[in-house]
């Protein structure tokens, strides 16, 4: 099976697509897309792995699903294309980053830049139908996105994981806690940012890690 995916990761995950899950999997998303309105746009599904690169990986942050509105999925979990109005877990991201490191609270959503630099912004679904949140959970995206946690686990050293909320806990239990940072909060989400993501002080937390270990840090500003 021919997947459309950065070669690093191709190499990596290809006996994923081998694996009858997988196959069934594609056998449904293929059937979403052509029936229905789905998000993002098919050549985004893989957009995490492709403007992040196995071996530039530093940092994860684990999302659930796609956004579900219109024009708003592109493939980075948070992240919104250019122009579209900042969801409101993506301004608590950004109020955090202020409050963290001084940087001004940006207009613009689109996470490219920090993928660019080796923040893998992985969501655990990677489709979702239009204006249905959830819709394409339990397909098969779950244990795949499992099996790129435990590779980036298993191959790499010093990365950083970024946990917002329980769901993303419980995808990261997997991770070797002896060879990597694991920061965990509450989620950005209006309804539980005050219980403890505000003030988590991850982003600065990311950069002092990685320059302990040698790594360049991420430019957070947008």
């Amino acid at each position: 099976m021919n997947v459309k995916i950065e070669e690093s990761w191709k190499q990596r995950l290809e006996g994923e697509f081998t694996q009858a899950y997988f196959q069934e999997l594609v056998q449904f998303v293929k059937s979403e897309y052509q029936n229905r309105k789905i998000f993002p746009s098919g050549n985004l599904i893989f957009n995490a792995f492709n403007k992040c690169p196995f071996d530039q990986v530093k940092v994860v942050i684990l999302g659930q699903d796609p956004y579900h509105g219109t024009g708003q999925a592109n493939g980075l979990c948070f992240s919104v294309n250019d122009g579209v109005a900042l969801p409101p877990s993506l301004k608590n991201i950004f109020q955090e980053i202020q409050s963290d490191l001084g940087l001004p609270i940006s207009k613009n959503g689109n996470l490219e830049k920090w993928s660019q630099q080796g923040v893998m912004l992985l969501n655990a679904t990677l489709t979702v139908r239009a204006h249905q949140a959830g819709s394409h959970q339990n397909k098969g995206w779950e244990q795949f996105t499992d099996n790129v946690v435990r590779c980036l686990s298993e191959e790499k050293e010093n990365l950083v994981f970024l946990l917002w909320g329980s769901y993303a806990q419980q995808k990261g239990k997997q991770i070797d806690t002896s060879k990597h940072l694991v920061l965990k909060s509450p989620h950005p989400s209006p309804f539980s940012a005050d219980r403890g993501f505000f003030g988590n002080r991850h982003f600065s937390k990311t950069n002092e890690y990685l320059k302990q270990k040698g790594k360049t840090p991420v430019d957070w500003g947008l």
